[in-house]
């Protein structure tokens, strides 16, 4: 993952899953799991494989790596304890998106899988995020399952609480794997308990021995970074960024009934100024994105100089 990094200024990243699952009212998505339990039904398995595909492709048609996320986000222990699921499911969606990019042939070496986990309660409320004591008890389970599966390395998404962001990075470092630790933030460039991205990950890097290879955010407007108002050496560990199609805040967009999305070109935009004058290096897509959005990072990226 370092060797990535190092060597790719341009790195794709998957673009939403769970709500285009979501919108095609095709599937009724676990109360709990969410999208995990598609891997074991399938018609749901059919329509994850053609999202990933999907992604691979547009990374594949540019020869760029690509990473893609185990859909795991809300499979912690006491999630799937009470699911009546398989207690493997962590372990069992690490080797469904193994067995997928082994179907990819001469591609297969540019996708890189991540075990991807996220907080315990409501990510867009920082004052149910959990203490670092708590954090690390809560999360440790599924992290080492997802560990033990075979990923690339660890990621966990949309944290609202830098506290709770802590044990988990103490908890993913202690099984030797490279991982991320990706915010969610305020359209003032502020993690949602108010912490700045400076003090968030400085926090993080002095109380861990092995400090994530590097920090994004997701579910937020790419805009909401304010890179102009950052110092620079943020982007020296801020690597990424998994941008919202809408500009609309996060309780706008949990109240939407209807899919909200600002056009492709003012997002493709702001994505490609954070790569080429910011230097972040992977990029991706939440809430409203499609296959659309990846392609418009490869097409376009001279477009918006």
């Amino acid at each position: 993952m370092k060797e990535l990094l190092n060597n790719n200024r341009t790195i794709l990243m998957e673009a939403a899953i769970v709500e285009r699952l979501r919108r095609s009212g095709d599937f009724k998505l676990h109360p709990e799991l969410v999208h995990a339990p598609l891997i074991y039904d399938e018609y749901g398995k059919q329509a994850l494989l053609e999202l990933y595909q999907e992604y691979a492709d547009i990374a594949s048609s540019a020869e760029a790596p690509i990473l893609l996320c185990t859909p795991t986000w809300r499979a912690n222990f006491s999630r799937v304890k009470t699911s009546e699921l398989p207690m493997s499911i962590n372990v069992d969606a690490v080797n469904f998106l193994l067995n997928f990019r082994a179907s990819q042939n001469s591609g297969m070496s540019q996708i890189k899988i991540g075990g991807l986990i996220g907080c315990k309660n409501d990510c867009y409320q920082p004052g149910e995020g959990l203490l670092v004591s708590e954090s690390r008890s809560f999360h440790s389970w599924q992290i080492k399952q997802l560990a033990r599966g075979g990923v690339d390395f660890l990621i966990a998404e949309t944290l609202p609480n830098v506290d709770e962001a802590h044990g988990i990075a103490k908890e993913m470092e202690a099984t030797g794997l490279p991982y991320i630790i990706s915010f969610v933030i305020s359209r003032d460039g502020l993690v949602l308990d108010g912490t700045t991205l400076p003090e968030a990950i400085g926090f993080i890097d002095s109380n861990t021995t092995i400090n994530p290879i590097g920090y994004m955010v997701n579910c937020a407007f790419p805009s909401f970074i304010s890179p102009e108002s950052q110092p620079k050496e943020l982007f020296n560990r801020l690597i990424g960024c998994l941008a919202n199609a809408s500009s609309l805040d996060h309780c706008d967009l949990d109240q939407a009934d209807q899919l909200e999305v600002d056009s492709v070109s003012k997002w493709g935009c702001l994505m490609i100024e954070l790569n080429q004058k910011y230097g972040m290096r992977i990029l991706g897509g939440c809430c409203g994105t499609d296959g659309d959005h990846l392609r418009y990072l490869i097409t376009h990226k001279d477009v918006c100089n």
